[in-house]
């Protein structure tokens, strides 16, 4: 789900506060969450309950990489809800997003033009209503191919069809996504 990490990612520019940086505060928070409950953790994480209660304790103190990367997701994705919440709106309803991606387009386009598929880096402001479409979304819980569809029609529209003033019937598709990256 590249594009959804991208999209949580752009966020956390917005916190106020650092997240919790060892394995012990990730996991105390994580339990916080859940209103005390390691057994609720312990499924999240795919480990056993007693495992989480050591990671409580800071009996143990360096996960596996794997369990790592986990855990710094899920205290990410549970982040300041409110502050992520707000910055979602503004980005949706007034100062949009910045995207910066290189990946291979492709086109559809009619008979006579080029329309092979090639590399391109591009890095463009996408407006409130197209963020708005990509965040909601990925709020219902669209699979990456979905996402890149939209990112697709929003780039589409902001830069190959300039905001329909040329290219009108031009279908981008995007494929083979080196690195994306959005910002606030």
């Amino acid at each position: 789900m590249i594009i959804d990490k991208a999209l949580h990612g752009a966020f956390a520019g917005a916190f106020t506060r650092p997240m919790p940086k060892s394995a012990g505060a990730q996991v105390r928070y994580l339990v916080k969450q859940h209103k005390g409950s390691t057994k609720a953790v312990a499924t999240l994480l795919g480990v056993s309950q007693r495992t989480v209660e050591r990671y409580v304790k800071d009996q143990i103190k360096r996960p596996r990489p794997e369990l790592a990367e986990k855990m710094a997701a899920e205290v990410r994705r549970r982040w300041q809800p409110q502050i992520r919440a707000k910055a979602r709106k503004t980005a949706a309803s007034s100062t949009g997003l910045v995207v910066d991606v290189r990946a291979r387009f492709g086109f559809t386009a009619s008979p006579g033009t080029t329309d092979d598929a090639r590399m391109r880096h591009l890095t463009l402001a996408l407006p409130p209503h197209h963020t708005a479409r990509l965040l909601d979304a990925q709020d219902a819980g669209a699979t990456d191919r979905e996402l890149q569809r939209a990112t697709a029609d929003a780039l589409g529209e902001v830069y190959f069809r300039d905001g329909d003033r040329r290219a009108h019937d031009l279908l981008v598709e995007l494929t083979d996504i080196e690195q994306i990256q959005f910002e606030l």
